[in-house]
């Protein structure tokens, strides 16, 4: 049993015969009400329990679910936007008038089998998971529900992967097939290693012509990034509309890029352009990856890709092992050089030795 004070309100958890609670004190002014209040619940569960009451149905709707996590995401996240579009999604499946207790974690399993056949990734289907329990463990600490359909073991296993990066020559295909309105994005991406959301949310108040830079203050890290603008971007952009406050447009909504349609525009690319394993975020992996082939020290890539941990800027290092291989070949040549310095001197010495003892 505990009691929590969260913002002003008291909470009480507890467990009887294995079943957990989760109850908002309703009233409770302090802890000693709280106690008073978590009591009754507790009186209550047990009578419930032994069939003295009958257990209470919590009819709530999905809608009521929804409504709440967009709440929350408007005040707390940096997300908001993209997870709208997830929960567009999200209704597409589970539609707003079912009722939030009788969702069972096999229709959990059915959801995440409708996103991959929506040709989503695993790490993508995770996300909306991830989306979905917040939702379930928001409805709990409203004291809406009494359980999450969200087991721990239902997301997919994280797979450790090496960097993939793109060639010249795939980079070329892509700009080849992409539609003219992306192809900027893909240049953006690939001259300033930016996150796939910070190009997404870019506006042209990001962007000091004069200075020539790029200037992010939202982002995953939390992070000021200040990015220089190459030549190539700096002609691209100075080239482009101005007249929207995004840089980036739907074509067809005149706003903002959505997650869903961004993804599904990008797949429609990679397709056509023969590249399937390639994500958008690999772009990024392909500046840390050309910047380190080319000799740029680690930490200069970590400030430009706005890493927190300097171990995942390493992985661009080790994916330009081809470079480092022939490095450390160079390095092999002077010492088979010196081995076989060593031998001749070695055996003349033993031809001078032989011929000294056939003398004597």
């Amino acid at each position: 049993m505990s009691i929590k004070l969260e913002k002003g309100k008291y909470y009480s958890r507890f467990q009887v015969n294995g079943e957990r609670h989760h109850y908002l004190c309703r009233g409770a002014t302090t802890l000693k009400d709280a106690k008073a209040i978590e009591q009754g619940f507790i009186f209550k569960t047990i009578q419930q329990q032994n069939g003295i009451l009958k257990k209470e149905e919590k009819g709530v709707k999905l809608k009521i679910l929804y409504r709440d996590f967009l709440e929350y995401s408007r005040i707390n996240k940096k997300t908001y936007r993209q997870d709208k579009g997830r929960i567009e999604i999200i209704k597409e499946f589970f539609k707003e008038d079912l009722r939030a207790d009788k969702i069972l974690p096999k229709d959990i399993e059915a959801f995440k089998m409708y996103l991959l056949n929506k040709n989503l990734s695993k790490t993508t289907v995770n996300l909306y998971l991830g989306l979905l329990s917040k939702m379930f463990n928001l409805a709990i600490n409203n004291c809406l529900l009494n359980s999450s359909p969200i087991k721990k073991d239902i997301k997919f296993k994280n797979k450790n992967y090496s960097v993939r990066y793109i060639t010249e020559e795939e980079e070329k295909r892509l700009l080849e097939v992409s539609p003219d309105y992306f192809k900027p994005i893909i240049v953006t991406a690939l001259n300033t290693g930016l996150r796939k959301q910070n190009i997404i949310d870019l506006k042209w108040d990001n962007i000091d012509f004069n200075f020539r830079i790029i200037e992010v203050l939202k982002n995953k890290g939390n992070k000021h990034i200040k990015i220089p603008l190459t030549e190539t971007l700096f002609l691209l952009l100075s080239s482009m509309n101005k007249s929207s406050e995004y840089v980036f447009l739907n074509p067809v909504t005149k706003k903002p890029y959505g997650t869903t349609i961004f993804g599904e525009t990008w797949r429609e690319i990679r397709k056509k352009a023969g590249l399937n394993d390639v994500r958008f975020h690999d772009l990024r992996h392909t500046v840390g990856t050309r910047l380190a082939k080319n000799g740029i020290p680690v930490p200069v890539i970590k400030e430009i890709l706005a890493h927190s941990d300097i171990k995942t800027t390493m992985r661009y290092v080790h994916s330009a092992s081809s470079d480092i291989m022939s490095a450390m070949k160079v390095l092999d040549s002077y010492h088979k050089k010196s081995t076989q310095n060593k031998k001749r001197t070695y055996n003349g010495r033993r031809k001078n030795f032989k011929h000294t003892k056939n003398l004597s």
